[in-house]
């Protein structure tokens, strides 16, 4: 009988621990307007030479990146990915309202769960080779319904790269060139190094947003409390 009383304990005892842990588990997950405490990753690795950079957004066009700019923001991103969709209208009002104040940097990050996700990707910079990256940036976003599950997503590019005013035959050269997959490489390449496990994964100064914002203003208050740092 005693020792049934203290089998009884034990496993009270041990129930009430792992209730707490998932507690604590559960907490420690619910934040999402923290950055990680972490080490700082390289701007080297997020942001190599010659990558696409925008300072803001003035009357839906983007800005160069500028040296002023408070802080750099970094995406690490797949077109085809949903909460990509999601987030692209955050970031584009983001950069919208602190216009001067963040450099913010594309990184090519498809999943290969998702079929178009590459060649969207070639898509997307193979319009930066006529320098229309961000318009094409933009449609695909925009019209990831239209495309994602299409079996000819290629032959849709196309038609975007028409609407957008693009040398049609240099962009269909371009889409499947060494320089435009190479490029997607290396950004994959350094997502790797770096152990992106998802999209969109942020960056902010070179320390990763710990949880995706709930938000735009969940969004703004982390890049805003960076920017008050400066």
């Amino acid at each position: 009988m005693f020792k049934d009383k203290g089998l009884i304990i034990g496993i009270l005892v041990t129930v009430v621990l792992i209730a707490g842990g998932v507690f604590l588990m559960s907490r420690g997950s619910s934040s999402s307007t923290t950055t990680t405490s972490g080490s700082q990753v390289s701007q080297n690795i997020l942001v190599p030479n010659g990558d696409y950079e925008t300072s803001g957004i003035v009357n839906g066009n983007y800005l160069p990146a500028t040296s002023s700019a408070k802080v750099t923001l970094v995406e690490f991103g797949d077109y085809e990915c949903p909460a990509c969709g999601e987030y692209h209208p955050l970031v584009k009002e983001l950069l919208t309202d602190l216009a001067g104040k963040v450099n913010f940097v594309f990184r090519n990050f498809p999943l290969s769960q998702h079929a178009n996700a590459q060649i969207s990707a070639q898509a997307a910079e193979s319009a930066g080779l006529q320098g229309k990256f961000w318009q094409m940036h933009d449609k695909l976003y925009e019209s990831q319904g239209d495309w994602s599950t299409s079996t000819d997503a290629e032959s849709i590019f196309v038609g975007y790269a028409s609407s957008l005013g693009l040398d049609v035959n240099k962009f269909k050269a371009d889409i499947s060139s060494s320089a435009v997959t190479n490029k997607i490489q290396s950004d994959t390449n350094d997502g790797n190094l770096i152990n992106i496990n998802e999209t969109p994964t942020f960056y902010l100064d070179g320390v990763k947003i710990d949880n995706l914002p709930a938000g735009y203003s969940d969004f703004k208050t982390i890049v805003s409390a960076e920017i008050s740092k400066k």
